[in-house]
């Protein structure tokens, strides 16, 4: 028994069958078993001789006398042998229109919306090669007619979202949006009720789901950062984790844009235990999408040691982001230079990371130059450049980044090309931020004096500070 007649059982688990017996009972088992025997002998053709299977598969079709179970399964065999085998997917189209005839009252519901769901997977799923975009709109539109005249709104909201999913993998974003616009305005018109609403907004989230992958990867920031927003206002849903995976993955790319790293790491987060819960294998890039976010907000704390993560720390995708961690927390920007040197597959080859390494090595040699010229007073620029192997240019930018945000007392000897720190300058400061403490200090504690003293009065004895009692001052004091 192959997928297809498994398939049939399955779909037939939920019949009740009552057996009524009459005197043409045997005639009838008798042409079912002719059939039967037609359809298995015509499968065994299919690997070696496909064109003859096609040839009594056809005949099967054309000597019934009402639809049945055993055309329905001929013409979904031939519709996978023209499509899959012989590339034939115009052909294959004819035959997937006659059977969703099928589906009305040949074959079991259950057992048609697993048929049609195969089938529309082989067809998007590049299985049969390369298809133009035409037929794979005349196969969704055939089916998407044909569910509408069974009226069965589940699949064809299913099968719509199917279609969307092959248009944003396709990058074909015109049809896509017009089709979203589409969904948006049937989920709209569901009905009323605690399970439809739980129904609408669980498809709601499937279609922004689609709708933010769409605007991420045509850039449109704007448009992004609405869906996000929208995405967090629905309330009901019960949605699959892959879908919650793909907006927080957004969502921690759109942070990332914004330079927020602390907010992208929270969603880089949440995605990838979405990912992890759904056992989807983007986990794994979003984890190191989680580790690039950690280490350019500067975090101490390693990524690797919740108990989410842990696991995948030796993971050979991952091992080269736990390294690049470990070289960051210890400033070792030449160890962290050579691992991504290393590891273009696993780090360089995605887009995504690559635009961040700019800002990662950036913070790293920041971070070692300013422990590199602790000890000195006077460094040659020239020798700095050396130590973080780059050009004097951009050693004299990060220097002049340091000075401006006052983690650096000096300044830069653009004639002698020479840093020279300001240690008195320094000296001075401290000094100066330690008087000033101590004035605000004796300030307050003289509000504190005053603010006792005051209910006495101006007028009362002893004037503004209370020496009523002694008479007044002496003649020389006053």
């Amino acid at each position: 028994m192959d997928d297809d007649d498994a398939d049939y059982m399955q779909g037939s688990d939920d019949e009740g069958y009552d057996f009524e017996y009459s005197d043409g009972d045997e005639g009838n088992e008798s042409g079912t078993a002719d059939v039967e025997n037609m359809y298995y002998k015509a499968k065994s053709k299919k690997d070696d001789n496909p064109e003859e299977a096609l040839k009594d598969f056809r005949a099967i079709v054309d000597q019934e006398t009402e639809k049945g179970d055993w055309g329905f399964k001929a013409l979904k065999q031939s519709t996978k042998l023209l499509f899959l085998v012989l590339k034939r997917p115009n052909e294959a189209l004819k035959t997937y229109v006659q059977l969703l005839t099928y589906t009305k009252s040949a074959v079991t519901r259950n057992y048609s919306e697993k048929s049609i769901n195969g089938i529309l997977d082989y067809v998007g799923g590049g299985k049969g090669g390369v298809v133009e975009v035409d037929v794979l709109e005349k196969f969704y539109q055939a089916t998407k007619d044909a569910l509408e005249d069974a009226k069965n709104e589940r699949l064809s909201a299913k099968t719509n979202l199917k279609l969307a999913k092959l248009w944003l993998d396709r990058k074909e974003y015109t049809r896509l949006s017009k089709l979203i616009r589409d969904l948006h305005r049937a989920t709209a018109q569901d009905g009323d009720g605690d399970d439809s609403q739980a129904r609408r907004d669980t498809q709601l989230l499937e279609i922004y789901a689609l709708e933010i992958q769409m605007y991420n990867e045509t850039r449109n920031f704007k448009k992004l950062k609405e869906i996000y927003n929208a995405t967090n206002a629905v309330r009901s849903a019960i949605p699959h984790p892959r879908i919650i995976g793909i907006i927080k993955e957004c969502g921690g790319k759109m942070w990332m844009g914004e330079r927020q790293w602390n907010r992208a790491s929270e969603d880089f987060f949440e995605s990838f235990c979405k990912y992890d819960e759904a056992g989807s294998p983007q986990r794994i890039q979003v984890l190191k999408y989680l580790v690039l976010a950690n280490m350019l907000m500067g975090s101490e704390v390693n990524p690797f040691d919740s108990q989410e993560t842990k696991p995948y720390k030796t993971d050979p995708q991952i091992k080269a982001m736990t390294d690049l961690v470990d070289a960051y927390q210890r400033r070792e920007v030449h160890s962290a230079e050579k691992i991504l040197k290393d590891n273009q597959s696993t780090i360089m080859d995605d887009s995504f990371i690559r635009s961040y390494i700019g800002d990662l090595l950036r913070s790293l040699r920041t971070s070692y130059l300013v422990d590199l010229i602790k000890p000195y007073t006077r460094l040659e620029l020239s020798f700095l450049a050396k130590q973080l192997n780059v050009e004097i240019s951009e050693v004299e930018e990060l220097l002049i980044g340091l000075i401006l945000e006052g983690k650096v007392e000096g300044k830069i000897d653009q004639v002698g090309m020479r840093l020279e720190l300001s240690s008195k300058q320094s000296l001075e400061r401290k000094r100066y931020a330690a008087l000033t403490k101590w004035t605000e200090a004796l300030e307050s504690v003289h509000g504190a004096v005053v603010g006792k003293t005051a209910p006495n009065g101006r007028g009362g004895p002893g004037g503004d500070i209370g020496l009523g009692d002694f008479g007044g001052l002496p003649e020389r004091w006053a």
